[in-house]
């Protein structure tokens, strides 16, 4: 479980374009935290499962530099919030989804509704699924 959810970090909390690279992170990792023992190739076998034991200074460090809690590692809760955060992220990051999300900021609640039912109609006719947010009342 700690292999998956590592390689989901580095797969989905990146810098704009690409993934960071084990030896990156690593370099980080040992550059804030000194004392630290980590590299590239630990990293790599963290991230596939062939090492499977990280020291609790090496998991906060690794959940430090991704910016999420240390439970993200070992809660299924947590890690399924820190995903959903993430992909929401990304779809911001989509073209066209910034332009929109910038020009709702401000507006009152009522015309966000109005321009949630018309882009869910829209999404509809596209025959994409409907959009479930956990933080909206039901």
């Amino acid at each position: 479980m700690l292999a998956v959810r590592l390689d989901q970090l580095f797969r989905t909390v990146r810098p704009q374009g690409r993934q960071w690279t084990n030896a990156e992170v690593a370099e980080e990792l040992k550059r804030v935290n000194p004392e630290l023992r980590v590299g590239a190739v630990y990293l790599s076998q963290l991230r596939t499962g062939k090492r499977s034991n990280p020291s609790s200074d090496l998991l906060a460090a690794l959940a430090k530099f991704f910016g999420v809690s240390v439970a993200y590692f070992f809660d299924d809760k947590v890690a399924e919030s820190v995903l959903n955060e993430v992909a929401a992220l990304h779809a911001l990051r989509q073209s066209g989804v910034r332009a929109v999300a910038m020009r709702a900021a401000g507006m009152k609640k009522e015309n966000l509704q109005a321009i949630t039912a018309i882009m869910d109609q829209y999404r509809k006719m596209q025959g994409l699924p409907p959009v479930t947010d956990p933080s909206e009342p039901e």
